[in-house]
């Protein structure tokens, strides 16, 4: 069986955590009876999943060019 590529992977990832956060910041709206539009929140959401993203990619980075991702006392 072949393997999708690591891209359509990520993709999906973030496509699905945007559609997660969409509906979150919908339907918080809702119930706080603060209608919005979809679009709106929609708009929200990308932002938000890029901001977080963006967040993920540099810690990372961090990481990895830290040598590993311990913290203590013989991290150095």
């Amino acid at each position: 069986m072949k393997q999708a590529p690591r891209w359509w992977a990520e993709a999906r990832s973030v496509t699905a955590w945007w559609i997660t956060v969409t509906l979150a910041l919908w339907l918080l709206g809702m119930a706080l009876d603060q209608p919005v539009h979809l679009v709106g929140c929609a708009v929200s959401a990308a932002l938000l999943v890029a901001i977080g993203e963006a967040g993920d990619w540099l810690r990372r980075r961090w990481v990895s060019r830290r040598g590993g991702g311990r913290w203590g006392p013989g991290s150095g």
